[in-house]
């Protein structure tokens, strides 16, 4: 066991004077703590009890009955602390800058070939060495972030955000191709740092009226990097066949990532902290509050494939992401197809693909919070979703390119705005499980299906044409709804919301805890 002694002096100065202590009740039905569990005041403790008895949850999921414990007023006190939204738009803007480096070959792909003398499809693998280096990385990283916590997942993730775009400044010569790919798959592995963080960061920072908003900024930052990417790289490289001229417009491209993503890496050092001083709801309240006999790494991941309603998300969220991955690798190549010589353009329609999409996604975040109709909004974004791809299948060779600017960004609004719509409902029917792991798993279904979907759409391109290539993925997207219906909508972190008291804490008490450390789970199956 690890005994962590508190300073006296720091507990005199960090409690809130008037506030009792939160008493945790045995005798109560929904919330017990194991007997083998202390509850010390320094050491918060992470969930992995579900707040609700549920006939869907897993037996082991549920604590055993025992003896009363007292938690302190730090555990059980309510209260936003003013950092949130700094630290979720730092988040949001390292984000942003590792999507712009995934997009910003894909969004040239013919220049690159120009300049390497490479393939399509190799091009194609500087997209998809993305997806690929996501889905063996997912399980240590999500095993990372539950134990070292916030702070250390971020700053590694951003650090490698740096390393990988000023590696890249040593590919500017045509038979340094490799060097470009090694740049870019360090930056892929950034991306394993970032993508599940959007839900966590909601949940450990936000209120319980605000997580679907905050995590919509935090995909936001995700979304726009992927805009910037379609709409500069088009600009500052322009298609010329000297490859002397191509190589000084890559390098300013370069450079300039390269700054941006040591500042970003620089800010998120001074910003980032671990968790706020208070809970910001009564669900994290809970989460800090309880820990399980069965709470290891493993068996909480064997506990979300045992949800039904968490793996038909799994597989209907990878089916959207996994199309909008391919749609965006592969635009370019279709739009030049209809369109020749129109780069420019191409990268233009992406943006307003993706542009919608951050608009839809924070509507979707803000209709969540207010309504928290999941279930619905999801299955009602995901139709419309299908909807607009239909439309702009039917509508890319219509050699008007306004019409392909209209189809695009209606297909956008919905496909990008699913996105963080995705990771609150998984959030939702697996709490008080970890968010990493839920949305990690997730995001892996949709690496699997966008290199699935990518290379299949491609080569159905090459022989086909782009037509039978769209339907290939309106089909996967019929498939995603129909299974979408089946999802029942069973909230457990609102129950828990509504079910646990409330501790109102002054303004002018203390915020953050800079503490560095994750959350201590004490279980006597750690140790």
């Amino acid at each position: 066991m690890v005994n962590e002694e508190p300073n006296p002096e720091e507990e005199r100065n960090d409690s809130p004077a008037q506030e009792p202590a939160f008493q945790v009740d045995a005798s109560h039905p929904s919330v017990s703590i194991h007997p083998s569990v202390s509850i010390h005041p320094s050491v918060s403790i992470h969930p992995s009890v579900s707040a609700q008895p549920s006939s869907s949850a897993h037996p082991s999921t549920f604590a055993q009955p025992s003896q009363p414990s007292t938690l302190c007023p730090e555990d059980s006190v309510i209260k936003v602390s003013k950092r949130r939204w700094a630290v979720v738009l730092v988040f949001s803007c390292y984000s942003m800058c590792n999507a712009f480096q995934w997009i910003q070959y894909g969004s040239i792909n013919n220049i690159f070939m120009t300049f390497y003398g490479v393939s399509a499809f190799a091009i194609d693998w500087l997209s998809m060495c993305y997806m690929l280096t996501y889905i063996p990385l997912l399980l240590p990283v999500a095993w990372l972030l539950e134990k070292f916590g916030l702070r250390t997942i971020a700053i590694t993730g951003s650090a490698l955000n740096c390393l990988g775009a000023w590696v890249k400044l040593g590919s500017l010569q045509p038979h340094l191709f490799p060097v470009t790919m090694l740049g870019q798959v360090i930056c892929s592995v950034a991306q394993v740092f970032i993508l599940g963080m959007p839900s966590r960061i909601a949940s450990v920072w936000f209120g319980a009226n605000e997580v679907s908003t905050a995590c919509s900024v935090a995909v936001f930052g995700n979304q726009l990097g992927i805009a910037i990417g379609f709409l500069v790289p088009p600009v500052l490289v322009p298609n010329t066949e000297d490859k002397d001229q191509l190589a000084y417009h890559i390098s300013i491209m370069f450079y300039i990532i390269g700054g941006v993503a040591t500042l970003l890496f620089i800010l998120v050092i001074i910003v980032f902290k671990e968790k706020p001083k208070y809970a910001p709801s009564r669900a994290q309240s809970l989460s800090y509050a309880l820990a399980a006999t069965d709470s290891s790494y493993l068996s909480s991941i064997a506990r979300l494939f045992k949800n039904l309603n968490f793996v038909l998300l799994v597989i209907t969220y990878g089916l959207n992401a996994g199309a909008f991955y391919a749609l965006s690798t592969l635009l370019n190549r279709m739009v030049i197809l209809h369109y020749p010589g129109e780069e420019v353009n191409a990268g233009r329609i992406g943006l307003t693909i993706v542009i919608a999409g951050m608009i839809g996604a924070m509507i979707s975040g803000i209709w969540l919070d207010r309504s928290k109709t999941y279930k619905e909004t999801t299955l009602v974004v995901y139709i419309m979703t299908l909807v607009g791809m239909v439309v702009y299948t039917f509508t890319l060779d219509l050699k008007h390119l306004w019409i392909v600017f209209v189809t695009a960004g209606t297909l956008g609004f919905f496909m990008t705005g699913y996105l963080p719509l995705g990771f609150e409902f998984a959030v939702e029917l697996t709490y008080p499980e970890s968010e990493g792991v839920s949305s990690g798993l997730l995001n892996v279904s949709a690496q699997v299906f966008g290199i699935i979907f990518t290379i299949s759409q491609g080569q159905i391109i090459d022989h086909y044409g782009t037509m039978p290539g769209n339907i290939f993925l309106c089909v996967f997207l019929a498939l995603g709804a129909v299974l979408t219906a089946f999802i029942k909508a069973d909230l457990r972190r609102q129950k828990a919301n509504k079910d646990l008291p409330e501790t109102k804490v002054p303004e002018e008490e203390e915020e953050e805890s800079n503490t560095s450390k994750a959350p201590t789970v004490l279980s006597e199956d750690h140790f």
